[in-house]
């Protein structure tokens, strides 16, 4: 594929990059190879990032910065977004809230809530969807998906809430071996002081009364203190401002954490279905 090729389906954050990258290192004087060498790269690496074909970890990004800008942090913030690019369509805006949010509050009826996902669970989970994706195409969105990991540890501390169906502890995705090594990893995530793990049981409808039959959402409170829900489906999705509305999805969440099993209920039954595969 040629640079022109590469630029018409490159991002514009990724074009932008590329082309502040060429000039920067024309008007200082070095090849690509001399690039390369002083951020500990190829040159052929450089001309990837210089042509589209390849965005730069964020190692390269630092050594780029350095070198070219005199550590200025210009070129390092193109990381963000190109993070935010490797993203499916559908998700970009919810996970740019996700990076900044105070709180996260998630539902989830099918898989594993990608923030817990272990790196296996989720090659796994993208490479079973249909229409099957290029090996590559998976790998950057494994990639992309592990990245977002950084929100446990982030300063501020974001408060994580995650309510999940036991039919999805149940499902098992990839392999048992895969699936025991993601409820092992559920278990130890359910341990830190800023995350909540509950767990609804697959007989809550038996009495009458299941407030989470409506699907999955992601509730979202922004650094504003404005409060959003992220809804998606089918690789199509809407983001929910209308006060009222948030409001009512807002208390059906309360309520389908009232009617789960407890945190310490849940982390028992994880381990259970853990020690059974």
């Amino acid at each position: 594929m040629t640079r022109a090729d590469n630029e018409e389906t490159a991002s514009p954050t990724m074009q932008y990059l590329a082309a502040m990258t060429r000039t920067l290192r024309q008007q200082a004087g070095l090849s690509q190879e001399d690039l390369g060498k002083r951020i500990n790269y190829t040159g052929s690496a450089i001309s990837a990032i210089e042509t589209c074909k390849s965005a730069p970890s964020e190692k390269a990004l630092a050594g780029l910065d350095e070198v070219l800008t005199g550590g200025t942090g210009v070129l390092k913030l193109a990381g963000k977004y190109l993070v935010l690019d490797r993203y499916p369509a559908q998700f970009k805006d919810a996970a740019k809230l996700e990076m900044s949010a105070l709180s996260l509050s998630t539902y989830e009826v099918l898989v594993v809530e990608g923030l817990l996902q272990t790196e296996e669970y989720a090659r796994a989970l993208i490479s079973c969807g249909y229409p099957p994706l290029p090996d590559e195409r998976v790998e950057e969105l494994v990639e992309a998906r592990m990245a977002r990991k950084a929100l446990f540890d982030r300063d501020p501390v974001a408060l994580l809430n995650f309510v999940m169906d036991e039919s999805v502890l149940r499902r098992t995705i990839g392999s048992a071996e895969i699936m025991k090594r993601q409820l092992l990893h559920l278990a130890e995530c359910s341990k830190r002081r800023n995350v909540t793990i509950q767990v609804m049981p697959l007989g809550r409808g038996a009495r009458g009364e299941h407030a989470g039959l409506g699907g999955a959402m992601r509730l979202i409170e922004t650094p504003d203190h404005e409060h959003l829900v992220y809804i998606e489906s089918q690789r199509q999705s809407i983001l929910v401002r209308k006060p009222e509305t948030v409001t009512e999805l807002f208390q059906r969440y309360a309520m389908i954490q009232a009617q789960c099993l407890s945190p310490d209920e849940s982390l028992a039954l994880i381990e259970q279905l853990a020690g059974e595969l």
